[in-house]
């Protein structure tokens, strides 16, 4: 029943308007703020030990980046600056990002923040977060 609703609004109202409503101004200004920040790419991945993110960022400067982590969430941010040689009329694309980005990271498992460390190599930023001991099961003997 919803959906036969739904597609008989198909095509009588915007894109907007479906999935916002009539008010859709709150909804495009949000839109807009999100859009003014670059979302960072990460590979996220577990070894023995630790909790690995790595992050190509490129055209960044080291100590242009900000890392904070917690037991639960990295968040890296950081700005890639352009420095224009030509106007934007003279672009024939124009695909990099340039400007503000951040990327915040949910941990798979609980991190100990305070043994995290970074290495920055070649454009691709490297955090290491080592496994909590914490809420680590572990084998118990019954003594007699």
């Amino acid at each position: 029943m919803v959906k036969k609703a739904l597609t008989g609004l198909k095509g009588q109202l915007s894109e907007e308007e479906f999935l916002l409503g009539d008010d859709f101004s709150a909804g495009a200004d949000w839109f807009a703020q999100v859009q003014t920040e670059g979302q960072l790419a990460v590979d996220v991945y577990q070894t023995q030990n630790d909790i690995v993110v790595k992050a190509p960022v490129a055209g960044v400067e080291e100590s242009q980046i900000d890392i904070v982590v917690s037991s639960s969430e990295l968040t890296i941010r950081g700005e890639r600056k352009e420095e224009k040689e030509v106007t934007d009329e003279n672009y024939h694309t124009h695909e990099c990002y340039w400007g503000a980005f951040s990327r915040t990271v949910a941990l798979p498992v609980e991190g100990d923040a305070e043994g995290a460390r970074a290495t920055f190599k070649n454009g691709i930023l490297t955090v290491r977060i080592p496994k909590s001991k914490k809420g680590q099961a572990i084998k118990l003997r019954v003594n007699q």
